[in-house]
C-alpha cells in the first residue's frame, strides 16, 4: 500500500491559538468567500474580510461587557453562520465557548451554564431565552444574554446588533482592544467547554485547549486533500465536536462553507449549493440509501431491474479496482453505460460535485459505504470523540479501507490497551473534565493516554477498526459475548426502512430487538400500499409491515452466528427522539433510557 507523505511543517509551525489562526486567515483570504448562508429562498455570501469585521466588533462588545481571559460564554443555538461568528468572537476576546444544543431541556441548560459559570450567553431565539428566564435563579453568574433572532429587552437581553455597536464604540476609543486581548491568549488556554451529551448520567464538561483545535485543523490540512477552492456544506450541530473540528479545518485551509443546520433541508441544499465535500453522521447516509433504494423498488419493472443490475456491476468493478486487479473489457463497457444511466443520477442528488464525504460520530455500515462507492461516491470514515477534539483517525482518498476508520492523523498515537480498548495520545487530547478530577483520572493515564471506552483493533498497515463501546458489549447466559452495534449496523444495511434497531440480551439465553422505522420512508411506503394518510403507529402495526420487517430480520439472522441471532422483536409505535430523552443530541441511543421505557415489553418477549 502506498505511503502518504504528510506536510509535517504545518503541524510543527501551527498558530499559537485559534484567534491568531482566524486573524491570519482573514489577512490571507480577505476578499475570498468565507461563509454562505440562506436568507429566505436565496443564499448570501460573506467574505473573510467581512467576517473579520463582524468578529472584531462582537469580540470588542464582549470585552465591553467585562469578559475576562478564559471566562466562559455560552452559545445556545442551532447551526447557522451567527453561531460561528459568535464562537470566533468569544475566542478573540480571550474567553472560552461553552456549547449548548438548542434541544437541551431548561434544567440541563441551567446545569451546564451554572457548572461552566457562564457570564454571557448567545441565545438563538425566544425559545432559548425562555429557558434562561425560567432558570434565572439557578444562573448567578449570567450577566447578559445576546440573542440572534429573539426579543431584546434592552437590559438583560440585548440583540447581536446591540453587542456589535458596543464593540464599535469600544474600538473607536481603543482600536487595539481585541488584538491586545488576543496577544494574552496562551497556547494551552481553555478554548472550548463541550458538555458530552452522554448516554448515562449528567453531561460532563470536556476542557479543550486552543492547541487542540489548531492541531486538528492543520493535521487535516497536512494531508493535502482539501484546498481553498473547495466548498463545504455544513449542517452538523456546532455544539458537537465534529462540527467544531470542521471549523478549525476551514480556518487552516481557507475554503468557503455554506451553512444551514436544518436537517430536513440537507438534500435540497446539496442540490443548490453543490459542495465538493461534507461531513455527516452515518444516519444521513442510511436515510439517503434507504430513500433511493425504496424509490427504485416502487418504480418496479424495467427501471428497478436496471437499477439492481447497475449496482451488481458497480460493486464488481469497485472490488476489482480496490484489489488492484484489471477490469475486463466487457464489464468496463457495462459499467460505463450504467454510470451514465444510473450512477450519475445518484451523484446528482448530492449536487454532482462531491469529491468525498466524511463520516463520523458513530459507526458506518461497510455495506452502505460500498454501495455509495459503487455509485462513485467516496465516504471516508473517521474516528474520534469529544475528549480528543473529534478527530483521531481518518481514511484518506488515496489510502482507505472500507470498514475501518482509517489511519492516525499525523502527530496522533493510537494503541490497543487492556480488553482491546482503543487508546489515544496527542495534542488534541482534552485537559480533563471540568470540576471532575476523579472522572478525569479514570479517563486519562499519567503518561497522557486517553482511554476511549471503545473496543477496536489495528491491522498490519495501521488501519483502526472499531467494534463497539466496551460498556455496550454484553454476555448471554450461555457465555457468548455480543457486540450489539455491529448487528444493529447490519440491519440498517439490510432494511432500507430502518431507523433504530436496538439489540438486547444481557444475561439472557437469546437476543431480542426493539425496532423503529423511519417515518419519512414509511410515509412513502404507505402511499404505495393503500395506507396514505394513516398514522405512523397504524402503519407499523399493520400485518403487511410486520411481515415485511420479519423478512428483513430473517435476512439479518442469516448473516449472524447462531448465538447472535435475534429470536424475538417488536416494532415500537413511534420513532425514538431527542425530545423523548431516548436519543442524545448527536443521535446516539440512550440504551438505559430505552430499556427502562420498554421494560414491560422486553420482559414479555422473554416470558
Amino acid at each position: 500500500m502506498s505511503v502518504i507523505n504528510y506536510d509535517m511543517s504545518l503541524i510543527e509551525n501551527r498558530p499559537p491559538n485559534m484567534a491568531v489562526q482566524f486573524l491570519d486567515r482573514v489577512e490571507r483570504s480577505r476578499d475570498r468567500e468565507a461563509f454562505r448562508y440562506p436568507v429566505g429562498e436565496t443564499w448570501e455570501s460573506m467574505s473573510w474580510g467581512e467576517a473579520g469585521d463582524h468578529v472584531s466588533k462582537l469580540a470588542a462588545g464582549l470585552l465591553a461587557l467585562g469578559i475576562e481571559p478564559q471566562q466562559r460564554v455560552g452559545i445556545a443555538a442551532g447551526t447557522r453562520y451567527e453561531w460561528i461568528l459568535a464562537d470566533l468572537a468569544i475566542l478573540c476576546a480571550g474567553a472560552a465557548t461553552t456549547t449548548v444544543y438548542p434541544t437541551t431541556i431548561a434544567s440541563d441548560v441551567a446545569y451546564i451554564l451554572a457548572d461552566a459559570e457562564c457570564r454571557v450567553v448567545f441565545a438563538e431565539d425566544d425559545e432559548q431565552i425562555a429557558k434562561l428566564v425560567e432558570q434565572k435563579g439557578e444562573l448567578p453568574h449570567l450577566a447578559k444574554v445576546v440573542t440572534f433572532d429573539g426579543t431584546a429587552d434592552g437590559d438583560w437581553v440585548i440583540s447581536l446588533a446591540d453587542l456589535e455597536q458596543m464593540g464599535a464604540d469600544l474600538l473607536a476609543q481603543d482600536p487595539e482592544a481585541v488584538r491586545t486581548a488576543i496577544s494574552k491568549i496562551g497556547t494551552d488556554d481553555l478554548a472550548t467547554l463541550i458538555y458530552t451529551s452522554g448516554t448515562t448520567g449528567r453531561p460532563k464538561g470536556v476542557r479543550l485547549k486552543h492547541s487542540s483545535w489548531t492541531y486538528e485543523g492543520v493535521a487535516i490540512a497536512a494531508q493535502g486533500i482539501l484546498t481553498e477552492d473547495d466548498l463545504q456544506f455544513l449542517w452538523l450541530p456546532m455544539a458537537h465536536s465534529f462540527g467544531k473540528v470542521l471549523l478549525s479545518t476551514q480556518l487552516a485551509i481557507g475554503f468557503a462553507t455554506a451553512i444551514d443546520g436544518r436537517v430536513e433541508r440537507i438534500v435540497d441544499n446539496l442540490g443548490v449549493v453543490r459542495p465538493t465535500f461534507m461531513g455527516a453522521a452515518p444516519r444521513i447516509f442510511e436515510k439517503a440509501h434507504g430513500r433511493i433504494v425504496t424509490m427504485q423498488a416502487a418504480e418496479g419493472g424495467l427501471k428497478e431491474k436496471l437499477f439492481l443490475k447497475a449496482f451488481e456491476v458497480g460493486k464488481k468493478v469497485d472490488q476489482l479496482k480496490r484489489e488492484g486487479k484489471p477490469v475486463p473489457f466487457l464489464l468496463a463497457k457495462q459499467h460505463g453505460l450504467f454510470d451514465k444511466l444510473v450512477f450519475s443520477k445518484v451523484r446528482e442528488r448530492f449536487g454532482g460535485r462531491v469529491r468525498f464525504f466524511i463520516s463520523g460520530s458513530a459507526a458506518l455500515n461497510r455495506e452502505i459505504a460500498e454501495w455509495f462507492h459503487a455509485a462513485g461516491i467516496l465516504i471516508l470514515e473517521g474516528y474520534g470523540m469529544t475528549e480528543n477534539s473529534a478527530g483521531a483517525t481518518v481514511n484518506h482518498p488515496d489510502q482507505y479501507k472500507m470498514g475501518t476508520v482509517g489511519l492516525a492523523l499525523p502527530g496522533t498515537e493510537v494503541k490497543i490497551g487492556e480488553n482491546d480498548e482503543v487508546m489515544l495520545r496527542g495534542p488534541h487530547v482534552m485537559e480533563g473534565y471540568h470540576n471532575l478530577p476523579e472522572e478525569t483520572s479514570k479517563t486519562l493515564t499519567e503518561d497522557g493516554w486517553l482511554k476511549t471506552g471503545d473496543k477496536g483493533s489495528l491491522d498490519a498497515d495501521g488501519f483502526l477498526t472499531i467494534t463497539g463501546r466496551i460498556k455496550d458489549l454484553f454476555k448471554t447466559s450461555g457465555g457468548k459475548y455480543i457486540a450489539p452495534a455491529a448487528i444493529e449496523a447490519q440491519f440498517k444495511a439490510v432494511c432500507p426502512y430502518a431507523s433504530q434497531f436496538i439489540v438486547l440480551g444481557n444475561d439472557r439465553n437469546f437476543c431480542i430487538a426493539l425496532i423503529t422505522l423511519d417515518p419519512d420512508a414509511m410515509a412513502g411506503w404507505a402511499e404505495e400500499n393503500g395506507m396514505s394518510g394513516a398514522s405512523y403507529s397504524d402503519i407499523v402495526s399493520s400485518d403487511k409491515v410486520q411481515a415485511m420487517v420479519a423478512g428483513y430480520v430473517d435476512q439479518l439472522n442469516a448473516r449472524l452466528n447462531r448465538w447472535e441471532t435475534v429470536k424475538k422483536w417488536i416494532l415500537l409505535d413511534h420513532d425514538l427522539s431527542i425530545e423523548s430523552g431516548e436519543l442524545t443530541p448527536s443521535m446516539k441511543v440512550k440504551r438505559n433510557v430505552v430499556e427502562e421505557n420498554y421494560k414491560e415489553q422486553i420482559e414479555a418477549l422473554y416470558r
